[in-house]
């Protein structure tokens, strides 16, 4: 949720934390701020609820100067969003300060404990009360800042990302991390600490992920020293970063979103390349394989994960019990893991997320591990602790994705499933060699036919100026397609704060159909198929109630076309495929109408990137 940034060398810090706050403003957050140890010894804080431009127009005029500082963007937990909860924090002596990702269950009696031993706290945050007890601990003991971090991490329960500095040592740098990703950047006599790699990339390739309850210790001059809350020294794992600066920019694209959407040919391409060869009708998953003797016996698959990933697992439910003939449940992670569900050691669960941080996620991975099960992970970032956690998986290879509303994640991650769902159905022998192959063939031609659709970026336009105005909306679909009515329906709601609602369309009749007068649009994906003849009728049932019908439908349709108020063509392709392209137009359609509302398309309010905090 809150993005992290620090460095210590020999650059000017300031410069360096805005520029990697502003990289990190895509996580979702209120309010801003850094701190920096100047020349001449003092702690320099500087903080503001808001934007990070409005804590740039606030330090304006100010001593922005040193080369060690941290910077942090805050998504409230604890605490309304003010500037005296914004981060960074100070301890009771201020010669500490620090800045933190998480949530530290046990804050209260901490520091409750610590009232009763004279401390005072300015503010409502779980993170004031962290510092404080490490300054407590470093005091009482006399021991040095790393070894007081090491102390006070041992007696909290929670998550934790953080970075500390102390007045006394401007030579240090503390970070340490559970539960909330951290990566440390390797430069020429310097190091850099972020929540992902997005501020880091421009200085170094080299990094180092810490794992859970590592503690590292950054010094000038001096070699990256890791140890764990066992006192174990670590031997730092150096990784090369795959990211380009290029890949975190807009491209000249007014919104990082619309970059996105309009990436999709190459993410979902990218995200075959090396697996799918449909010349030979042959699909290799290298993530895979060793686990393909479970794919082969598998009695059930377990797909965990929120949001957007969790409307690709919907879509994997129907691909993976069509083809592979295995029953199949979806869960939301959150609620998974907070129940005692039943779990097989022959069971397959499928974790997917996009950053591969998602707190829920990954807490119902170590749950089902702990059962016994096999545990495959779907993730975009290399490294992530979703991929750290399975036991195998496959990367989706879309690239980074800055804008929060996801889109080029959800088409990566249902390729991938695709794959996935056809690689166990050709293992298990549930698909016919003639099925697979027009199958390999029709999922080669996918990024072609999503490249069409785009070219119908104007008359989407003009389809969301029409109901742009609109307070509320439903989404319909059958079978395969129902999965992106909840995709579209989130995608206009999470953007342009219209309220909306996905159904299968048959359900429209058992309560949604109340509600449809001529004010109501309803988006219909209505595309040929075995449940075609059953969307018209719900699309007459609409139309005999005076709602407004957009559809979304198969090039060359007439039926629809008649009856609808707008309609979208798509290339025809395979039912089972069409998630893949009819979800192009519902998130254009979402941009648009976002834009034209005035909306922050990229920063909508009150979302965060990536959910880092149960």
């Amino acid at each position: 949720m809150c993005g992290i940034v620090a460095y210590i060398g020999s650059k000017e810090a300031y410069p360096i934390l805005i520029k990697g706050l502003q990289r990190l403003e895509y996580r979702g957050y209120d309010s801003a701020g850094v701190a920096m140890i100047t020349a001449g010894g003092n702690m320099n804080v500087y903080k503001r609820k808001g934007k990070v431009s409005d804590l740039m127009e606030f330090a304006k005029g100010k001593d922005l100067s040193g080369t060690v500082g941290i910077g942090h963007t805050r998504w409230a937990t604890h605490g309304e969003p003010n500037d005296v909860n914004s981060h960074p924090h100070y301890s009771q002596s201020k010669n500490l300060v620090m800045i933190h990702n998480g949530i530290i269950e046990n804050y209260a009696s901490i520091k409750e404990g610590l009232k009763k031993r004279g401390n005072v706290f300015q503010s409502q945050t779980d993170t004031e009360v962290l510092i404080h007890l490490i300054e407590n601990i470093q005091q009482h003991e006399g021991i040095k800042l790393g070894q007081a971090v090491h102390a006070a991490l041992k007696q909290v329960i929670g998550a934790y990302a953080i970075v500390v500095l102390d007045k006394n040592d401007p030579d240090t740098i503390v970070a340490a991390k559970k539960g909330s990703p951290m990566v440390i950047g390797i430069g020429n006599d310097d190091f850099y600490v972020a929540s992902d790699a997005s501020p880091i990339v421009e200085y170094t390739k080299n990094v180092v992920y810490l794992e859970d309850e590592q503690v590292a210790v950054l010094r000038k001059g001096k070699d990256l020293m890791i140890r764990n809350l066992k006192d174990k020294e670590i031997t730092p794992y150096v990784q090369k970063l795959t990211i380009e600066i290029e890949s975190i920019e807009k491209g000249g694209y007014d919104h990082f979103m619309l970059k996105e959407i309009y990436e999709q040919p190459r993410s979902v391409r990218d995200s075959m390349r090396g697996r799918l060869k449909a010349d030979e009708g042959e699909i290799r998953m290298g993530g895979i394989i060793d686990h393909e003797k479970k794919f082969e016996k598998a009695k059930r698959i377990i797909f965990v994960a929120c949001g957007t990933s969790w409307h690709a697992c919907l879509v994997g439910e129907y691909l993976f019990e069509e083809f592979a003939r295995v029953p199949v449940e979806v869960e939301y992670a959150s609620e998974f893991r907070y129940r005692n569900p039943v779990i097989y050691q022959d069971d397959i669960v499928i974790a997917i997320s996009q950053s591969g941080e998602t707190a829920d996620t990954l807490a119902a991975v170590e749950l089902a591990k702990s059962k016994g099960a096999t545990v495959l992970g779907v993730c975009n970032v290399v490294g992530s602790s979703i991929a750290r956690a399975t036991h195998g998986g496959s990367y989706t290879h879309a690239g980074p994705e800055i804008g929060v509303a996801s889109t080029k994640a959800f088409t990566a991650q249902v390729t991938v499933l695709t794959l996935m769902a056809l690689h166990m159905a050709k293992v298990r022998g549930t698909i016919s060699e003639s099925r697979y192959r027009q199958l390999c063939y029709e999922m080669d031609a996918v990024p072609a036919k999503i490249e069409q659709v785009l070219k119908l970026n104007d008359q989407v336009r003009e389809i969301a100026f029409a109901n742009k105005d609109s307070s509320n909306a439903l989404y319909l679909g059958r079978g395969v397609s129902f999965p992106v009515a909840l995709e579209g329906a989130l995608k206009l709601k999470e953007i342009s704060y219209i309220h909306a609602e996905g159904y299968p369309a048959a359900e429209m009749k058992h309560g949604p159909i109340a509600l449809i007068d001529e004010e109501m649009p309803v988006y219909v994906i209505a595309t040929k198929g075995a449940n075609y003849e059953k969307v018209v009728s719900n699309i007459q049932e609409v139309k005999a109630r005076k709602g407004k019908i957009i559809a979304v439908v198969t090039s060359g349709d007439k039926e629809v076309k008649a009856m609808a108020d707008f309609a979208v063509e798509i290339p025809e392709t395979d039912e089972f495929l069409v998630p893949l392209i009819a979800v192009i137009p519902l998130q254009l359609l979402s941009y648009h109408i976002a834009v034209m509302r005035g909306c922050n398309v990229d920063q909508p309010r009150n979302l965060a990137k990536s959910v880092t905090v149960e």
